[in-house]
This record gives structure tokens, sequence and C-alpha cells, in this order.
């Protein structure tokens, strides 16, 4: 099929709508016995200009960059056949982009299905020496696509559902010197498994091997290729407080990397570091002066760096949520702010990859909101852009997410919460407490326009006065919630991905977030992989809290103000 940008154009045109410079607009809702459609988040333009990136040995002012020992390995990502592999990336807008092209780069997904990761495995057999690229869908469905080649057609092959029980998967080059890539996934809990390539495109991976635990403390996994030259992939891995570590393979597919060797620190300055081919790792800085920055380390034999060299503009890659065969836990699910006026209009903010947020876009006309209680929640289904659920009090109770009307009854909750997937089956899910205090989950059928019958999680919910979430604030993969007392103190309910018991044991974040008016989840605002959240103080003054390390959220900094405007954000 041919790479097109059209997945998102189906659920554009099921709303009648007024596009403005300002946002989509709709008209406010009908009478209870006609509801109207409601607007959506999607209606709202996410515009991204990708950089021009130039691989370091095709630039001949860089060409001393590349660390000399380097060994030639086995590439990846050719797309145009040109002896250099190149970039793909997942962009604020959805779509996927590729440094060997200005165009759009699609791998005809299903109609609004995002590319939740991206791993390129090289030529595995195809029709010509284009690589073949596989594809993670967020409810978990591995598909490879065959030749992948810039402006041609890919064949799509999927591979099966069930990938979602990992929170990495990657391709560390050939680890068993056969001439082909193969896979390693990690699990949620850190076990590490190894899937060699078959050369069959039908069924291109075997069956798993398991390498081992304890891989749960990097929240990077790096492939190499082929460092020291003795055929075997080799492998980085970063840990939590930002030490980069160099495995080599050893030929065992038991044990396919030896000891690791430490290769030094700070590393915690990027949110994701990636093999670009050809003896180099690409790396992009997190937030601060020069966020979104590339820079390129050449690769010596012995696995060690020579010193970095930038790669383009200062903030190149502000906009990039997720490279391909990038270390970091991908995310999606919601990357946005909403906040209602006291005229009763929506305004979205968009988290901007580098800690910030984008000027705000209207997409509801003023009183389409008045009165109506609503939630910014993660995306119910696979298009990555976050849902409005909201319940109209005066019509029995009536929920709607999205343009969907779920049903009535909906009014004896006070509280609704979107984080994600919490049941582990790859399908974001709804959390609803009702008045006294008990909290309920209803597992989402990926759809967002259905949910399954409730499941009490338990009682004694009611001393929060917020509940929030959208994504993973412990560095597993699995979505967690955060609840805060009325007394301030913010608790982490670790996601364990068993829908009967949603969360584990509840760890305290800290005290004092009764300072703020509005706390929101707006998912990953710098594209580390990592939930982070959001204050509003009562003077309208905005704080952002990165998540660092699990469990933990750097000090606050204020990233905005004038967020007085608005009674209610989500």
């Amino acid at each position: 099929m041919r790479f097109t940008n059209s997945r998102r154009a189906g659920r554009i045109a099921a709303c009648t709508a007024l596009a403005l410079s300002a946002g989509m607009i709709l008209a406010g809702p009908a009478s209870a016995d006609e509801p109207a459609p409601r607007p959506s988040v999607k209606k709202v333009e996410r515009s991204f200009t990708p950089p021009q990136l130039t691989h370091p040995k095709q630039d001949s002012a860089r060409a001393g960059a590349a660390a000399a020992g380097a060994a030639a390995t086995l590439s990846l990502s050719d797309l145009d056949l040109d002896g250099y592999d190149d970039l793909i990336y997942r962009a604020i807008d959805g779509a996927l982009y590729t440094t060997a092209s200005e165009s759009v780069f699609e791998l005809g997904y299903r109609d609004d299905d995002v590319a939740k990761d991206i791993v390129p495995i090289g030529n595995q057999g195809g029709y010509d020496a284009s690589p073949e690229v596989l594809a993670l869908s967020e409810d978990g469905t591995l598909s490879l696509y065959a030749d992948a080649g810039v402006g041609g057609s890919a064949d799509l092959h999927v591979v099966g559902g069930g990938w979602q029980v990992y929170n990495k998967i990657m391709s560390p080059g050939d680890v068993n010197n056969d001439g082909l890539a193969d896979v390693v996934a990690r699990t949620k809990d850190g076990q590490l498994y190894l899937y060699l390539a078959t050369g069959d495109l039908d069924k291109p991976l075997g069956a798993r091997k398991l390498i081992g635990g304890g891989w749960h403390v990097y929240d990077q996994l790096v492939g190499s290729g082929d460092v020291n030259g003795d055929g075997l992939a080799d492998l980085y891995a970063r840990d939590t407080s930002g030490n980069l570590y160099f495995y080599t393979g050893t030929g065992s597919m038991s044990s396919p990397f030896a000891g690791r060797k430490l290769i030094g620190g700070g590393w915690g300055a990027y949110n994701q570091v990636v093999n670009w081919g050809d003896g180099f790792l690409l790396a992009r800085t997190s937030h601060g002066t020069n966020a979104g920055t590339f820079f390129t380390y050449g690769i010596n034999a012995d696995g060690t760096l020579a010193p970095r060299q930038q790669l383009g503009e200062v903030g190149d890659g502000i906009g990039v949520v997720q490279l391909a065969g990038g270390g970091s836990n991908p995310h999606t699910g919601k990357n946005s702010v909403v906040g209602r006026d006291s005229s009763g209009a929506l305004y979205m903010y968009l988290g901007m990859t580098d800690g910030t947020l984008s000027q705000r876009s209207q997409y509801s006309e003023p009183d389409t909101y008045s009165g109506i209680d609503f939630t910014n929640t993660s995306s119910f289904n696979s298009d990555d852009f976050s849902d409005i659920a909201e319940v109209w009090d005066w019509n029995n109770g009536q929920l709607w997410v999205d343009t969907a009307v779920i049903g009535t009854g909906w009014g004896i909750y006070n509280a609704l919460v979107g984080p994600g997937d919490l049941s582990g089956d790859g399908k974001a899910d709804l959390l609803a407490r009702d008045k006294t205090g008990v909290l309920y989950l209803y597992k989402g059928n990926g759809e967002g326009d259905a949910f399954a019958t409730r499941i009490r999680v338990g009682g004694g919910w009611g001393g929060f006065n917020k509940l929030l979430g959208a994504g993973d604030y412990t560095g597993d993969g699995r979505a967690d919630l955060l609840a805060r007392t009325t007394g301030g103190e913010l608790f982490l309910y670790p996601g364990s991905g068993n829908p009967i018991t949603p969360f584990k044991a509840r760890v305290s974040i800290g005290t004092g977030w009764n300072t703020y008016k509005y706390l929101t989840a707006p998912g990953d605002l710098n594209a580390d992989g990592k939930a982070d959240i959001l204050g509003v103080t009562s003077t309208g003054d905005l704080y952002r809290y990165l998540n660092t390390t699990p469990g933990k959220f750097s000090g606050r900094s204020k990233i905005g103000y004038g967020f007085g405007v608005y009674n209610s954000m989500s």
C-alpha cells in the first residue's frame, strides 16, 4: 500500500464541524432528546515540521566524528539504499517520518492506529534489499512491514498479538551470526527474552528464549550492532541513575550477552538513545535550554565512545515523540491538557516533547461545556489522541466518550479517570468513583465506544479530593494512578496489570500538593516514556514536575501563567 497521511480523515468526517484557525468548532449540545456529536481533541491540528538531519558519515564536515575502531555492522534501516541507515520516528501528529525523505512515511496501519513503537530489523529476505520494519500497536499487535522503502509499498505481515506484555521491544542486531537481525523483548517485571529471526516473512520470529531477569534496572535498552567485529550483536543499557553500560555478544543463545562494562555517567540528560548504524549512537536532550537537541557519539571497538558532536540545530528534535529503535519505553495515549473557561469553551494545550506546552487551541464554542463534568482521558482506542469523557446530569447521567454515547446512569459517580491500560490487555480502561467512596474499574474495548461490566476495586477512596493519571509513573510500562488527600498528600498507586486487583501498595510522593487549585496528568511531556504532572496555583501559575526515576519527580519548574482563566482543568 502507498504511504499516505489520511488515517484520521474518517474520524474527522464523522462529525459536522467548522474548521477555524484556532481549532475545530462544533455547535453546542442539542436537546436531551437529540444529543449531538461532541467536540473532540482529534479535531485540533497537530502540526509538525521534520528536521533536516544528515547521518554523520554523509557530512564531509563531520567525517572525523566517527571513532576509528568501530566495526562495520548489519544495516537495519537503510530505506533509500544509499549505504547509510536512516532514522524513522513518530511525531506529535501521530505520523511516521524518515530522514530518507521529506514525505510522511506510513506503514499502512488500520484507520486511526498509531505505531506505539517502531523496530527496524534490516533485510529479512524480502523481494528486494529494502529493510523490514516491525511496528507495535497500542493494543499489543506486532506487525512486520516488508520492503519498507521510501515512496514504495510495504506488504503487511501480522506477527501476532499479546506483545503488550513487554515494555520494550528492540533489535540489537545479529545475535547468532546468521546474517539476520534478531529481536529482544523485556517484560514489565524485567525478564529479557530473545527471538531469533527465521527469514520467513510470514513467521519472522522463532520461539522466545529466556535470557534472564533483572533488566528492569534499566530505563533504556539500545542495540549497537556488531561493535568489536566478531559477527555478534552487542548492547548498551542505561540505568535510572544515568549510567551507561556496554554488553558484548557471546554467541550463546541461553546467555547472549557477557557481563556489563560501565561506559560513563551523565546519560540521564537524554530522553532517548538510539543506534544510528555505521558505528554511531544518537541521543536527544530531554529538557532545559538545549531541549530537543541531537548529539552523536562514535562507537569504538571496545564499546567506549568518542566525544559527542551536535547534530543539526538546537531544538531540532522537539516534536519527535519516539525514535525507531529508541531505548526508552514508548508512551502513547495522552499528551495534552484541557481547560474550560467561564464561557463554557474548551481549550487544549499539547505537550511538545521538551517539557513545555504548545499555544492553546480552541475546539469548542462557548456554552458547549457549561455545567458539564468532563475529564480529559488517555485514548480509549489506538489513535494516540486523548478523549473527553463527560457526564450530562440533566440527561439521566448520560456518559459520552469523544463522539460515542456510552449509556446512562453515570450520575452516581463523582470522579472519572482514564489513566490507560490497567488490566494488561492493551486496551485503555476507565475508573469511576461513586459518592460513597467506592472505586470501580471499567475495562475498555479498544474502540472507545463501550466498556465491560464494572469491577469493584474497593472502598475508602472518598478521602481523596483528586484522582488523576495518564501513563506510567514507575518505569515498568504499566499505567498507574495518583491520588491527593484533602490534606494535600499525594500517593502513587502502581498498576499491577490485573483488573481484579489493579493496584499494588501505595507509595507517598509527598505533602503540600494542596498548593494547587488544579492537578493534571498531561502524559509524557518530555518524550522519555515516563508520565509527568502539572499543577496550577490559585493565582494561575503553571508548574511542571517531570518523572525522573521510578516514583520520583523533579523539583517544580514554572512553565506558564494566566491559567486562572479556567474554572476546570484536566
